[in-house]
């Protein structure tokens, strides 16, 4: 039974984890019998807003206490887990994985990666392990493995292309279904929402991803 990792950043599109990429993600490796590990690092969220009103709220929030929302509380603390505990690693998208896991939505190009997240992103690849990334998540994934040019999708996106490409990486043009495989590295990566438009095709591009991840696993 492969051990897969969901890096989760918050609750919440807007500041944190996608809902729905995150749920997707895990319910399709629930039922493909993988053995899942949730992980978040424990920091505090860039911000937090009104998901309501998408207006900023004047409070704190800790990205690991809110992705325990999301995973009924079975989740763990990045800073303790090597490549050597996991076969995969999913990093779903939302707001969060370009405010929380990397700083990207604030500094574009010019990102700095949470130095857990680009520590074990970079294990994974040196391991041959697979690396899946949803949404804006191949953004701060880019950044994290620069220097191996990684491809990835974020769909067909002109400007985040060309940030992606900025930041070292290659970009592939692909559907909300497809998904984008670097092989060379393991790599894994599907627009989701940033094509949307709902969540039934959302669903379709995250089990194709899933699938391929634990195909890579297991080679």
């Amino acid at each position: 039974m492969a051990k897969i990792g969901v890096l989760l950043s918050g609750c919440g599109v807007y500041d944190g984890a996608e809902i729905h990429e995150a749920v997707l993600t895990l319910l399709y490796l629930d039922k493909a019998g993988a053995d899942i590990l949730c992980l978040a690092p424990d920091m505090d969220q860039l911000d937090v807003l009104n998901h309501l009103t998408g207006q900023p709220m004047a409070e704190k929030r800790n990205v690991l206490v809110e992705s325990a929302r999301i995973a009924r509380g079975n989740i763990q603390n990045i800073r303790d887990f090597t490549a050597a505990d996991l076969d995969g690693i999913i990093l779903p998208g939302g707001f969060g994985a370009a405010k929380n896991l990397s700083n990207f939505a604030v500094k574009g190009t010019k990102a700095e990666v949470h130095p857990e997240v680009k520590r074990l992103l970079n294990e994974m690849v040196q391991a041959g392990k697979p690396i899946g990334a949803i949404c804006i998540a191949p953004a701060t994934l880019t950044k994290a493995l620069s220097g191996i040019q990684p491809e990835v999708t974020i769909g067909d996106d002109s400007k985040m292309s060309s940030a992606i490409e900025a930041m070292g990486g290659r970009h592939r043009i692909a559907t909300v279904e497809e998904i984008c495989v670097d092989l060379p590295h393991k790599l894994v990566t599907t627009p989701a929402y940033m094509l949307g438009p709902s969540i039934k095709n959302v669903a379709v591009g995250i089990e194709n991803l899933v699938m391929k991840v634990l195909e890579l696993a297991s080679s």
